[in-house]
């Protein structure tokens, strides 16, 4: 059987040397010192000064929220995962939606201004799949409207935006460490800031409000981490290089083999460095899509319609909100196995069966 992710696990030793030193200090959870170091190294992998280890991602984005104290209505995406619009929603804001890029499936920036109200507090975008967006212009808008900006980078370890990270942009940049994700900590997320300010907000909510063991600085959640998920993302950071150049290879084997299939996929365009966190594919229609599925669940490999469906179709956001890009790309896009031990063979199996699908 072949799903269409699979966690990357590092030698066991190694791990079992960490969790032999959590052992003998007894130090689980509470700011231990793999925690310090885990941030520590990824603060200078992303080269940016602050970065919080955090619980999971979808707590990365309610944190954010919360931390910049946004009110009213968020500019977003109906493109992305569900914990994107949940956040939001969650923390009694309301989705604004507006529809994505047809090129790069990302939120469109010249769709934001007409969206924006007085009661317009701030833009949250997705890179999707790992593609980063159209950073400039999304900022450009923000400062003329005095806007914040957070980008959920769930997708997005490795991803660079014109030779800098991602997550040296906006005002908040969350991510995923899930185990799903092409580096991970078992569960798992992070908070990325550059403003002290915001910052100090993010170290005070993500641990109950505490400024101190008898001293409360505000309201907070438990939105820690502890040291076996650290240990995890110190074992696997060793092996990110590799992990990204694995990836690579199997996505230039899928475009090989898939050549002559009618089915699109995102843009990147030539100044980012993409991190070929999945490999999706919009057919022409959601019918061959189906018939693809099919094919493929014919030889006990199952691929995933993501993102489906568009969010703007969710029963707890406003409806009959336009999104006909969104809503027409999330019925017809698959993204297919990709992880780091899976074969060029069976890259290959795949692809023979989908062109066969589709009559090649």
């Amino acid at each position: 059987m072949i799903n269409v992710t699979k966690p990357f696990l590092p030698p066991r030793e190694e791990y079992d040397n960490y969790v032999d030193g959590i052992w003998k200090r007894e130090w689980l959870t509470n700011n231990g010192p793999l925690v310090n170091e885990l941030e520590l190294r990824l603060k200078g992998y992303f080269d940016v000064p602050h970065l919080f280890f955090v619980s999971n991602g979808t707590i990365a984005i309610q944190l954010a929220i919360r931390a910049l104290g946004l009110t009213g209505d968020i500019i977003t995406t109906p493109f992305s995962y569900v914990a994107t619009t949940s956040s939001i929603v969650w923390e009694n804001c309301n989705p604004v939606f507006i529809d994505i890029c047809p090129n790069t499936l990302n939120l469109n920036p010249a769709l934001i201004e007409k969206a924006i109200t007085p009661k317009t507090s701030a833009i949250l975008a997705t890179h999707v799949y790992g593609n980063p967006c159209d950073i400039e212009a999304i900022q450009q808008v923000a400062d003329k409207y005095k806007l914040r900006v957070v980008y959920d980078g769930a997708h997005a370890f490795g991803s660079k935006y014109k030779g800098q990270s991602v997550f040296k942009y906006g005002d908040v940049s969350t991510i995923s460490f899930h185990a799903t994700k092409l580096f991970h900590t078992i569960e798992g997320g992070a908070i990325i800031t550059h403003d002290a300010k915001i910052a100090k907000e993010i170290a005070h909510m993500r641990n109950f409000g505490h400024d101190g063991t008898e001293k409360f600085y505000g309201i907070g959640i438990n939105g820690k981490n502890c040291e076996f998920h650290a240990a995890m993302g110190l074992c696997n950071l060793n092996y990110i290089s590799e992990v990204l150049e694995k990836r690579k290879l199997l996505s230039i084997r899928y475009d090989q083999i898939l050549k002559p299939l009618k089915a699109q996929k995102p843009f990147i365009y030539p100044d980012i460095d993409f991190n070929h966190a999945y490999y999706a594919l919009a057919f022409e229609t959601e019918e061959q899509l189906l018939k693809s599925v099919e094919a493929l669940h014919g030889i006990y490999v199952y691929p995933r319609r993501y993102f489906y469906p568009s969010l703007h179709t969710l029963n707890y956001v406003i409806p009959e909100q336009q999104v006909a890009v969104s809503s027409d790309f999330s019925s017809r896009i698959l993204c297919l196995p990709l992880y780091h031990d899976l074969s060029f063979e069976e890259v290959d199996m795949i692809g023979r069966a989908l062109l066969r699908a589709q009559n090649y």
